[in-house]
């Protein structure tokens, strides 16, 4: 039996821990893909039109994009100038963005969790609420930062999911109680994106890419969180690394 585990491409965000910039993820969504899709994490350095996608993705099986603490810049979907203070990181938006379109396009699963929802979401062309919690109905999707982390990731809300949903499949079940700790969300739903999951106020929580040719899914919430202790999360990134799996096979062979 072959001992070949998935490579599981993780774009970086770039931060400044003084003196210098480094490239960075979070340990958390590496463990994940460890423990629960049972595939090797490969951090992918924030290099945008550094970085030669069609050749790195050809050394992939799968890609997940991760939640930050920073914001896509509002010129990727024609928003408004963001707020003041507003923490981005354009050159994560540079390489994500071009990344998400080409991996989907070749078939290569991919999985995209918070900040990496939305920019799937604006890859495929859709635009976002920059502070949901000021946008009509919508109720407030940000965490508690005074809470311990425990709290702050804990439950907040059912979202329910769509009569074709992929996620009915992977976990089984017409609503998932989910965490929520965002401060932007879906508007505008991109093209060739298909509603997952949506929330109590209406706010959609989760889509996938419609003619993806092989797994593409994008969630709000952070299922990555202590993913061994939740049933629904194991289904999820074991589904994803199914797909890895099936991927890998497929170019070994092909």
């Amino acid at each position: 039996m072959s001992s070949h585990k998935p490579v599981i491409g993780v774009p970086a965000c770039r931060r400044m821990l003084d003196p210098h910039f480094f490239h960075v993820a979070g340990e958390k969504y590496l463990t994940a893909i460890a423990e629960a899709s049972g595939c090797i994490p490969l951090i992918i350095p924030a290099l945008g039109a550094a970085l030669e996608l069609e050749v790195l993705l050809d050394r992939l099986d799968g890609l997940l994009l991760t939640g930050s603490p920073s914001m896509i810049d509002p010129r990727h979907y024609a928003g408004e100038p963001s707020e003041p203070g507003t923490l981005h990181d354009p050159h994560r938006d540079d390489t994500t963005l071009p990344v998400i379109r080409t991996a989907v396009a070749a078939g290569v699963p991919v999985l995209a969790i918070c900040r990496g929802y939305q920019e799937m979401n604006v890859a495929f062309g859709g635009s976002l609420h920059q502070k949901v919690h000021l946008a009509g109905p919508f109720a407030d999707h940000r965490e508690d930062s005074d809470q311990p982390l425990d709290q702050q990731y804990g439950p907040a809300h059912e979202v329910r999911l769509a009569q074709d949903a992929i996620l009915r499949d992977i976990t089984g079940k017409e609503t998932l109680v989910v965490n929520s700790l965002h401060v932007q969300g879906v508007d505008r739903l991109g093209r060739g994106l298909a509603v997952e999951a949506v929330a109590p106020d209406g706010l959609i929580e989760a889509f996938r890419a419609i003619d993806a040719p092989a797994f593409a899914l994008g969630v709000q919430w952070h299922p990555e969180w202590k993913v061994m202790e939740n049933e629904d999360s194991i289904a999820l990134f074991r589904r994803f690394g199914d797909a890895a799996r099936c991927y890998a096979k497929e170019k070994r062979h092909g």
